[in-house]
């Protein structure tokens, strides 16, 4: 384990923790959402009448085009939300066993399924590119090959989290991701593992950080979706795009 200020048992389990639990709160608050609007509705039906009956008042006539008008705006408000995002790949849930590649980066141990990786090279002497995000290093010539290369730590973590690593980030390897032609710095390689679909805490929640599939519930590393991550690098987002 590399000597970061992120290294901290702590400081990993309460980063990691709050990648995974996202969900629990996003549900929470859309059931609080729910109970208030349920109030809210109930607040508003009126007391008993205990005088003959009459010709309704035309005000509760016109609460429900009001009411109407609301929830039509924000619905359409939601709608465009949604579609101004980017696509979001959903991770695949193996039926069986699965190996993984670990790796370490700012004390951060990542994993990556064996299917999906695209080789591992030597980080050798990347080109800079100037217009670029700062979480994108350069091109790595390897061989024949054009890679682009990721600050693995800038495009992860939390801004305050990298300022701590980025001068003491030193990355040695390249893992290439798929056949996309983007690569993750890597500072250290881990091992290989084999696991079971039970021994990752898979995310449901996908709105936020989609490239996070789930962690690996023994290892306390984040299990990361190639396939959204690969749209994401090509499209020049950042994990908090």
């Amino acid at each position: 384990m590399s000597n970061h200020p992120f290294a901290n048992e702590n400081v990993m389990e309460d980063y990691m923790s709050a990648l995974l639990t996202e969900e629990a709160s996003e549900e929470l608050v859309a059931t609080d959402l729910h109970k208030q609007s349920v109030e809210q509705l109930l607040n508003t039906v009126p007391a008993p009448r205990s005088e003959p009956f009459e010709e309704p008042v035309k005000q509760v006539v016109e609460v429900q085009p009001i009411i109407a008008k609301v929830i039509e705006t924000k619905v359409e408000e939601e709608l465009t939300a949604v579609e101004s995002k980017t696509e979001v790949i959903r991770p695949t849930v193996p039926e069986g066993e699965f190996q993984v590649l670990l790796f370490e980066v700012a004390g951060m141990t990542l994993a990556v399924p064996l299917t999906e990786l695209g080789g591992i090279h030597e980080m050798q002497s990347v080109n800079p590119i100037f217009g670029k995000p700062d979480w994108f290093k350069g091109v790595l010539l390897h061989r024949d090959e054009k890679y682009n290369v990721v600050d693995t730590a800038k495009w992860i973590m939390p801004e305050k989290a990298v300022e701590k690593v980025a001068e003491s980030t030193k990355y040695q390897y390249l893992i290439v991701l798929g056949e996309s032609g983007w690569g993750l710095g890597c500072e250290s390689l881990v091992t290989t593992e084999t696991l079971l679909p039970d021994d990752v805490k898979w995310r449901k929640v996908t709105n936020s950080r989609p490239w996070l599939s789930g962690m690996v519930k023994k290892k306390m590393c984040a299990l990361l979706n190639i396939p959204q991550l690969m749209s994401m690098l090509s499209q020049g987002l950042s994990s908090y795009d």
